[in-house]
């Protein structure tokens, strides 16, 4: 069999986009956050003496909302234990455990159980091998157990969440009476809510099961994560909405963008210098503050107009009290305004809008449509959420809907939903299920 070789020279037109430094910059430069590109810009600006940084931020806003639900809850009561100070949960209990303690073996055993605490207050590290590792018999590592626990806050130390609960309940002088135990007796029979159980166990009404396990609901499963846990609540909007003539309008929030200013005093005094390389320096830098100016406009000018379309869309969010969503796409959003769908995306993402009820991410007024009503439009998730979660606040609580029913009371309502995605919707709103609502009042 014969194999030959032939060779020949062929020509092609290929259509390439190159990515220069400066458009990948660019690129980037959009997707930042309001605090991202503070620091960008602050970067530039140590880099080149052309650039001078000018902030407008006032204050910043609080995004009790940011997740893009509506949400008018009384604040917390774990709001009133973050400490003041910036310290995190591991300073502040070796403070209390040089504070309290002598320096004796015993503390050097609570100071070694504390490098073993997570960051919710749980300790990591079993008794048995907290002795191995100390030379401590199992006695002096319970002491030294019991000694941490007594720190604040209240539940620090832990092994589960049974113990993490007790030694709360422990310390709270307004506890009820038999909260304690029964929790430590009955702890699963309580968490699945078979209170019958307990109910003639300790020949107590199911009422008063009931008054332990809302105050249960008090106490926190995470005592540690009260530290740190300031961080990301505050947000620096980048558009906000105004409510004019019942219109909703959208403006950049100028008190929150970052602006840069030229250095000409510098700039004309180095001109003169006959350095060549000194000329080209300060041309160079020229040219990328003039690059940079002209990309915080075009970020500024391409959220803006972003922000716009998804307010003229979703008006009823910011107008009707019960704040409903249409259903809305990043590609229709692209479409409109002749743009990338992934250029929306870096436009929406860590981009928040402040409105007079909270402030919100611009990528959560996005989703898909979930089903049809007798008009022809498309119901949104979120909106179906809404009216589950309505329907059950509006619940007889001692007898809880199922998720059948609320199968059938949405399709009164013209919203064709499955079982199963009710009780995906009902779980992402962290409701438990019909069996764990019901209550004995």
């Amino acid at each position: 069999m014969k194999f030959e070789q032939h060779l020949s020279q062929q020509q092609k037109q290929v259509q390439k986009l190159a990515m220069t430094q400066q458009l990948q910059q660019s690129i980037q430069v959009l997707q930042y956050n309001a605090e991202e590109l503070q620091t960008f810009i602050e970067n530039k600006a140590l880099e080149n003496p052309l650039i001078e940084l000018q902030n407008n931020v006032n204050d910043y806003t609080y995004s009790g909302s940011s997740s893009g639900q509506y949400n008018n809850d009384k604040e917390s009561n774990l709001m009133n234990q973050i400490p003041d100070s910036s310290l995190s949960l591991f300073e502040y209990m070796i403070e209390q455990i040089h504070l309290n303690y002598r320096d004796t073996f015993l503390r050097k055993l609570v100071l070694f159980l504390a490098e073993f605490i997570d960051l919710n207050g749980y300790l990591t590290i079993s008794l048995e091998k907290a002795a191995e590792q100390t030379g401590a018999d199992s006695v002096q590592i319970l002491d030294a157990l019991v000694l941490l626990q007594q720190l604040d806050p209240a539940g620090v130390g832990a092994r589960d969440l049974k113990e993490c609960l007790l030694l709360q309940i422990e310390r709270d002088d307004y506890s009820p009476a038999l909260a304690y135990i029964i929790l430590e007796e009955e702890f699963e029979a309580f968490a699945n809510k078979k209170w019958a159980v307990i109910s003639k166990k300790f020949d107590i009404a199911l009422t008063e099961v009931q008054e332990v396990f809302d105050y249960v609901q008090t106490l926190t499963p995470s005592p540690g994560s009260v530290f740190g846990s300031t961080a990301g609540l505050y947000v620096r909007p980048d558009l906000k909405v105004k409510i004019v003539d019942g219109h909703p309008f959208v403006v950049s929030n100028k008190e929150g963008a970052p602006t840069i200013r030229f250095q000409q005093a510098y700039f004309s005094r180095m001109e003169k210098t006959a350095d060549p390389e000194v000329q080209e320096y300060i041309s160079e830098k020229k040219k990328e503050f003039e690059w940079l100016q002209k990309t915080i406009v075009q970020r500024g000018d391409t959220i803006l107009r972003v922000g716009t379309e998804i307010v003229e869309r979703q008006q009823d969010f910011f107008l009707k009290p019960e704040r409903p969503l249409k259903p809305m796409t990043l590609k229709e959003i692209a479409q409109t305004l002749d743009i990338h769908e992934s250029t929306v995306s870096r436009s929406v993402n860590g981009k928040y809008l402040e409105t007079e009820f909270g402030s919100f991410e611009l990528r959560s007024f996005f989703s898909q449509g979930l089903a049809s009503s007798d008009d022809g439009e498309d119901t949104s998730a979120n909106d179906v959420k809404r009216q589950i979660k309505q329907l059950i606040e509006q619940e007889d609580k001692a007898k809880p809907i199922s998720d059948q029913k609320l199968v059938e009371k949405l399709k009164e309502n013209n919203i064709e939903i499955a079982r199963r995605t009710v009780a995906k919707y009902r779980e992402a709103l962290n409701i438990p299920s019909s069996s764990k609502r019901k209550r004995y009042d």
